[in-house]
């Protein structure tokens, strides 16, 4: 019966509105396209909600980075920093010095007050100025020295000889209460080549990646 009413109702429709059944076939199978691409379309914006999601979390998820010492991931000190083992090490007496008459005879109006052998002024910073034994380790050697930090020799001293180093402090209270006088095992970290400027070393202590190690070594 279904059938039949469904061709008894086709008959008079083609009548009616002059349609056949090639148009109805034509419409059913664009219904079909427009279905199929409407769930490709559906599917595509899911898949890019998902990936946009994933990017988001990714985004979140990745480690932020600081220059302050309370949040850096990784070494936190120097000591931590400096892989000592790839370096030769010497073990010296190393006391502290400063600018002062006190250490090496100048008061503050002379001409070369704070001015090392090397020419350049001392320094108490990421990369510090100390002297040593020119004929061991000509200027611009630089040295790790734990407990005190990078050193670059830029001066000598009548008793600083052989495996003994002195290494700069701004004031007299800071030489005994920061180091006063210790053995220690230093690693040679480049030769110098006997030559120091003001540009070589502050390049050295503009290093951009170490500059929260700097910010310890100067509060302190």
């Amino acid at each position: 019966m279904t059938l039949l009413f469904l061709g008894a109702f086709f008959v008079t429709l083609s009548s009616i509105s002059n349609v056949t059944i090639t148009d109805v076939q034509a419409w059913a199978i664009e219904g079909e396209k427009q279905a199929s691409s409407a769930s490709t379309t559906h599917g595509k914006a899911e898949q890019r909600e998902v990936a946009l999601k994933d990017k988001k979390l990714n985004t979140i998820n990745q480690q932020k980075r600081y220059i302050s010492s309370d949040h850096i991931e990784g070494p936190k000190t120097l000591e931590e920093y400096v892989n000592t083992d790839q370096y030769p090490s010497a073990t010296v007496v190393a006391t502290g010095y400063t600018a002062g008459e006190e250490s090496t005879g100048k008061t503050s109006d002379h001409p070369h007050y704070g001015i090392t052998y090397s020419g350049v002024k001392v320094k108490r910073d990421l990369y510090s100025t100390i002297a040593a034994d020119l004929d061991i380790y000509p200027i611009g050697t630089i040295m790790f020295i734990p407990g005190y930090g990078y050193g670059v020799v830029a001066d000598k001293g009548s008793a600083i000889n052989g495996d003994k180093i002195d290494l700069y402090y701004e004031t007299v209270e800071d030489v005994y209460s920061e180091w006063g006088k210790k053995e220690v095992e230093v690693y040679i970290i480049e030769k110098g080549d006997g030559n120091l400027t003001e540009e070589v070393l502050n390049n050295l202590n503009e290093n951009e990646a170490m500059q929260v190690f700097r910010n310890q070594i100067i509060k302190s």
